[in-house]
This record gives structure tokens, C-alpha cells and sequence, in this order.
């Protein structure tokens, strides 16, 4: 950005806390009372972003068949992004090109999926801003298409994600494409306790209900959780948010647990620094990913008397130390010291929920301030895809 760094003074807390963007006041019948909440610029591009969404139907993945899938219409299906044609052998295995995204892999499943996962947090955000019933009418229309019509809802489990072509046809790190459901129960949890009674939200939070117990006990979901970098963070992120949807609180708890004995131990350095994903092929993209992942962990994780963001190890590991290891990079990307991502490296980065809540949770202004200098909404697909949540008003 070419300016000096700001100093982050926590001695600013007050002053900061007062002068919050997204200080959100409280929410009474649907709509927001108490002040303003977003910019002007931010408040014309959401609703614009909703409204665009009410001239579209919901898709879901009944609508894609996928010749290669073993499974059913209603069975999710993805293919491995970084697994290529081996010339060598014309019809046989694929092969590992890490970072580097096939473009003729079958992704009309997670398409649908990141489709759902814009526009119901948006829809959710623009009636939460505004109390215009039109916005979560429509995100119920998505809702019960996705998760209660028997016609066109998915199968609650992700046995065939990211499957390799010749390899096998589907496997545990496939159910990080869920990840882009957290924002969506958390847009369930916005409508029902602002008081827009979903018709079948029994039947939308059954589906979670059913879902929670495969990512934690079956093979492929096993697998993901005890993935060492941001597979396992964006596990324990999901069952989170889908335990506090379904009220499973002990899950909250696991996952809370694991943050402290497993995620921040093993991923981050005790400078701050995350070398699981510094060692990829993407390590600027990947560290802002998992930065992400964890600070929505936290807040969704935290209770009064466990603030996760106040976790240390006695080494000196934590996430607010993270936090503050991509910040100077997150200010200026020319200051990155390690190698550049193999693609989209000058797309980043982009508005990142781990500035907002750490500003928020640390007391920092400087963080939040940055915040709200960043691009807010990505453009790129490959972006898009590592920021699961977009909608800062549905978390308050």
C-alpha cells in the first residue's frame, strides 16, 4: 500500500472500541436499531449483492449430474483441484500438480454449493440491515431447496468429494468443500433469532443434525480432523458451527479443546509464523486461509470464560501471535518475504475475518482499521473459494 506501518497500539482500546464500524447495536424484529452499521459504500454494496440474488432461483446439485460420481442425484461430488492427466500415461492415474487448479475437473457440485454459500449469508445480511421480509424469504427458498426438499436436497455426508481420477472416489479432505456451509447455518441461526420463522427449520437443523456425526466419526471425516494444517482447522471449524446450530454444546467444547491441544500447537510457530502452509506452493494465500479459519473458530469456539483468543502456548504459540505475524504483510503485500503463491499471489488480500475479529477480541484498532481498507468482496473464483465467510453483520 506504500504507507508505514501503523503502530498498534492497545492503549487506543477505548478510543478505538468507540469509533467501531461494525459495532453492531442490537437487533429487534428483523432489523437493526441504534446507528448505522456498515458505510455507505458497504451498506449500497450488500444490498446491492442481495437484490440481484432475488432474480435467481436456487440450484442445487440435483440440477448437475456427474458422469464419474459412483454415488446418486443427491450425492455431492467433486474432483481433486491439483490432480492433472499424467502424460506419461494417457488414461491412467492422475498426478499431483500442487497449486496449480485443473480446469476440467468436474465443480458444478461445489459451484452450487459457493452459490449457496453467497447468497444466503447475503439475502440473511441485507434483511438483517434493512427488516425488507423479501431478502429472507428468499434465503429460506435456497434453505429448504438445498436441505428439505426431497426433490432437490443433498445427501448429508460428503463420501465423493474431491475424488482422484484413478485413484480413488472420494477422500477425507473433500469435506473442506462444506466450509462454505458455516456462514450458511450461521445465516439459520440470524433468521430464527431475529424473529423470521423459518417454516422448516426443524427439517433445515436435522439435516445439520445428520451431517455433524459423519464429519466426526466416519473414515473420510476422521481423516480430515486429523489433517495438521488447514484441513484440520476448517474440520473443527465446521463442527463447530454446525454444533451450535444443532445445540450439540459438548462438540463446541471438543472443538475448543482442540484448538488449544492440536490446532495452535502444531500450525503455529512460536514467532507467529505458519509453516505447514509456508512450505506450499500458495503460502501467502494459505496462511491468510487458515488465519481465517482459526479466528472464526475462536469466535464461534469462545465462551465467557474461555476466550480462545487469549490462548498461549507455554512456548508462545497462540493466533493472536498469527494475527500479528501476516498483519505487516496483509498491509503491504510487497513486504512478503517467502515465495510468491503459484497463482493469484496479487490477488491478495482480500477483507479477512481474522483482522475483524481480532480487532475486536485484542482490542486493536489498528487491525480493524486496515479491515476496512481491503477489497471487501473478491472477484477471482480461486479468492472466493478461500473465504468462506463474507457477511461480518451475520457474526456480531
Amino acid at each position: 500500500m506504500g504507507n508505514p506501518l501503523p503502530v498498534i497500539d492497545r492503549r487506543a482500546m477505548i478510543a478505538g472500541a468507540a469509533s467501531l464500524a461494525w459495532g453492531l447495536p442490537a437487533l429487534a424484529a428483523g432489523a437493526f436499531r441504534g446507528g448505522a452499521v456498515l458505510s455507505p459504500a458497504d451498506r449500497r454494496r450488500l444490498l446491492a449483492d442481495a437484490t440481484q440474488w432475488l432474480g435467481r432461483h436456487p440450484r442445487t446439485i440435483t440440477a448437475t449430474p456427474a458422469p464419474r460420481s459412483p454415488g446418486g442425484p443427491h450425492d455431492y461430488y467433486s474432483e481433486a483441484d491439483y490432480w492433472w492427466p499424467d502424460p506419461q500415461h494417457p488414461g491412467g492415474a492422475y498426478v499431483r500438480r500442487d497449486g496449480l487448479s485443473n480446469p476440467d475437473k468436474f465443480d458444478a457440485h461445489r459451484d452450487a454449493m459457493i452459490a449457496l454459500s453467497l447468497a444466503v449469508p447475503a439475502l440473511t445480511a441485507a434483511w438483517r440491515v434493512t427488516g425488507d421480509p423479501r431478502f429472507a424469504r428468499h434465503a429460506e427458498r435456497f434453505l429448504d431447496a438445498w436441505f428439505v426438499d426431497p426433490a432437490t436436497a443433498m445427501t448429508p455426508d460428503l463420501r465423493y468429494a474431491q475424488a482422484i481420477i484413478g485413484v480413488n472416489t472420494g477422500r477425507g479432505i473433500g469435506v473442506i468443500d462444506t466450509v462454505h456451509l458455516v456462514e450458511v447455518s450461521r445465516a439459520v441461526q440470524v433468521l430464527d433469532h431475529g424473529g423470521y420463522r423459518l417454516r422448516h427449520g426443524p427439517a433445515i437443523r436435522q439435516w445439520f443434525a445428520a451431517y455433524l456425526p459423519w464429519i466426526t466419526t466416519s473414515p473420510n471425516g476422521i481423516d480430515e480432523r486429523d489433517q495438521r494444517n488447514n484441513h484440520g482447522t476448517c474440520w473443527a471449524l465446521q463442527a463447530a458451527a454446525f454444533a451450535r446450530l444443532t445445540g450439540d454444546d459438548a462438540t463446541v467444547a471438543a472443538c475448543a479443546a482442540r484448538f488449544r491441544e492440536r490446532l495452535i500447537p502444531q500450525q503455529i510457530a512460536p514467532d507467529g509464523s505458519q509453516p505447514l502452509e509456508l512450505a506450499r506452493t500458495k503460502p501467502f494465500g494459505y496462511a491468510l486461509f487458515n488465519l481465517d479459519a482459526l479466528a472464526a473458530l475462536a469466535h464461534i469456539a469462545s465462551t465467557p470464560g474461555d476466550d480462545l483468543w487469549q490462548f498461549t502456548t507455554p512456548d508462545g504459540r497462540s493466533l493472536a501471535k498469527a494475527l500479528a505475524f501476516l498483519y505487516p504483510y496483509m498491509w503491504d503485500r510487497s513486504r512478503w518475504p517467502f515465495r510468491h503463491d503459484v497463482e493469484y499471489f496479487d490477488q491478495w488480500p482480500v477483507r479477512s475475518i481474522g483482522l475483524l475479529f481480532g480487532g475486536q477480541a485484542l482490542h486493536t484498532p489498528a487491525y480493524l482499521d486496515l479491515w476496512r481498507r481491503l477489497p471487501p468482496i473478491p472477484s477471482v473464483r480461486e479468492v472466493i473459494r478461500n473465504v468462506p465467510l463474507r457477511q461480518p453483520v451475520l457474526w456480531a
